[in-house]
């Protein structure tokens, strides 16, 4: 059986090469995750948009008495959607351990 040769090691260029590649790779894959996290903020701030509407329509049909009222529960009311919203995508987008 003839034996195996051991690898010739690699030359510090050889080495430079790798690591450029390397990084140059990472690089890419964290662009692309920021460049996603980006375009599906910016469609979850419209979306925040657009409901922030329909939401303060809602509130002041059933807060038109008291207008400095209707302000306060109209928050409250908006704070509370917005925490269950957050707490629902928490759980959806929660990492497993």
């Amino acid at each position: 059986m003839p034996r195996k040769q051991k690898p010739k090691p690699l030359t510090k260029r050889e080495i430079i090469k790798l690591k450029a590649k390397a990084s140059g790779q990472n690089f890419k894959q964290e662009m692309k995750k920021a460049t996603n996290t980006a375009i599906v903020a910016a469609f979850g701030f419209v979306i925040a948009l657009v409901w922030k509407d329909v939401i303060t329509e809602w509130v002041a049909t059933i807060t038109s008495a008291s207008p400095i009222g209707g302000k306060i529960i109209e928050a409250l009311i908006v704070t509370i959607i917005a925490v269950i919203g957050i707490i629902i995508i928490t759980r959806i987008f929660a990492k497993k351990n």
